[in-house]
C-alpha cells in the first residue's frame, strides 16, 4: 500500500530535481553567475551568463574561454566578437581592443570592419580612430551617403608620428610614408550599417587611441583600444541605485530571471537567489535542498500543492497500516 505513494513522491523529486529546483550542496557552491571572468571584476550591468546582470546587455557580452585558456569578456556584434581589457564603472566607458586593429608594434591589413549594433546600449565614446595606408588623398574620403568628410586635417601630426612606428612596414608600406595615406578619423563616426567601413573608404587598417598621455608624439607610449560609452536604460534606472547596490554589498551578482527580466535577482554565493539581497530570504536549514538555479527560491504555487498532497496522503496511509497493525495485536 505504500509503494504506489512513494513512486509517485520519488518521480516528483526527480521532476523538481531536472527543472532546477532541488540541487545538491554541489551545485549551491558553483553559482551560475560569477563576479569576474578573466581579470576583470564584474558589476551590474554586466554578467557571465542569462540571468545575470542586465538583460538588456546580455546579448551583446559573453564570458569566453579562448583557445580552453584564457578567459575573456567579449562584446559581440554583427561585425565579430571583441575583447574587453578595462571597464570604468564611475564614467560607464570600457575599452575594447579588436584583434584586426593596428598599433605601433602590430600592424597588419584589418580583415573585417569594425561596427556596432544599433539596438545595443553602446555608442562610440572618447577615441580617435586613425585609418592607416588609405588611396591619397585621403582628403576626398567622405561618408556615404552624407558626403561628410571623414579626416580631420587639425590631427594631422598623429599621421606623422604613428608611421614612425618601424611596424609599418607590415602593411605593404615604407618606414615614414607620406602622411597624405593616413587618415585621422576624429571624431569617429560610424556609416548608416554602424560600421567602420575600411573597403569603401579604401585603406587598409585602422588604430584607434584612447589616451596620448603625455606623450603625443610618442606613439609607442599611446594607450591603443576602442572606448565605448554604455547606458543603463529605463528598464534599470530604479534597480541600479537600490536594489542592486544592496545586492553586491553583500557579496552577492545582481541578476534577473530568465523566464521574466523584469524580475531582479540578487544570485548569492550559495546558489540561493534572493529578491533583494544575500542577507534575506535565506533559510541556512534549507540550503541542502532548495535551490535556485534561474528561478526564484519560492516552488510555484502548484509544486507546493502537490507536495503537500503526497506527504499528507502518505501519512495517512502509514497511519492506517500501524492502527491496522494494533488491532491485530490487541486480537
Amino acid at each position: 500500500m505504500v509503494v504506489v505513494p512513494a513512486l509517485s513522491i520519488f518521480i516528483l523529486l526527480l521532476l523538481l530535481f531536472n527543472h532546477g529546483y532541488i540541487t545538491t550542496a554541489f551545485a549551491a557552491d558553483s553559482p551560475a553567475c560569477k563576479p569576474t571572468c578573466g581579470s576583470l571584476q564584474l558589476r551590474y550591468p554586466f554578467g557571465t551568463g542569462p540571468g545575470c546582470g542586465s538583460p538588456i546587455f546580455q546579448p551583446y557580452i559573453t564570458c569566453a574561454f579562448i583557445n580552453n585558456q584564457q578567459q575573456l569578456l567579449l562584446l559581440t556584434t554583427h561585425t565579430g566578437s571583441y575583447p574587453i581589457t578595462s571597464i570604468s564603472y564611475a564614467s560607464q566607458t570600457l575599452i575594447l581592443t579588436p584583434p584586426s586593429m593596428s598599433n605601433c608594434t602590430s600592424m597588419q591589413p584589418s580583415s573585417s570592419n569594425f561596427g556596432l549594433d544599433w539596438a545595443s546600449p553602446f555608442q562610440l565614446g572618447p577615441s580617435t580612430f586613425i585609418l592607416l595606408s588609405c588611396q591619397p588623398p585621403t582628403s576626398s574620403l567622405t561618408l556615404k551617403p552624407s558626403g561628410i568628410p571623414v579626416c580631420d586635417p587639425s590631427y594631422s601630426y598623429l599621421c606623422a608620428s604613428i608611421y614612425t612606428c618601424p611596424s609599418v612596414v607590415g602593411l605593404g608600406l615604407p618606414l615614414f610614408p607620406p602622411t597624405n595615406t593616413c587618415c585621422v578619423y576624429s571624431p569617429g563616426n560610424l556609416d548608416a550599417k554602424g560600421e567602420l567601413d575600411l573597403n569603401g573608404l579604401k585603406c587598409a587598417s585602422f588604430t584607434s587611441v584612447v589616451s596620448l598621455g603625455d606623450y603625443p608624439t610618442d606613439p609607442v607610449r599611446w594607450e591603443y583600444g576602442v572606448a565605448l560609452k554604455y547606458s543603463h536604460g529605463g528598464l534599470d534606472s530604479g534597480i541600479v541605485d537600490t536594489k542592486c547596490k544592496s545586492c553586491e554589498m553583500s557579496d552577492g551578482v545582481c541578476g534577473y530571471r530568465v523566464d521574466d527580466h523584469d524580475q531582479f535577482l540578487c544570485v548569492c554565493k550559495n546558489g540561493y537567489n534572493a529578491s533583494s539581497d544575500c542577507h534575506n530570504n535565506y533559510t541556512p536549514d534549507s540550503e541542502l535542498l532548495w535551490g535556485s538555479g534561474a528561478c526564484d527560491n519560492h516552488l510555484p504555487v502548484s509544486i507546493w500543492k502537490m507536495w503537500s498532497a503526497l506527504v499528507a496522503g502518505l501519512m495517512i496511509i502509514m497511519l492506517e497500516r500501524e492502527m491496522a497493525f494494533t488491532w491485530k495485536c490487541f486480537f
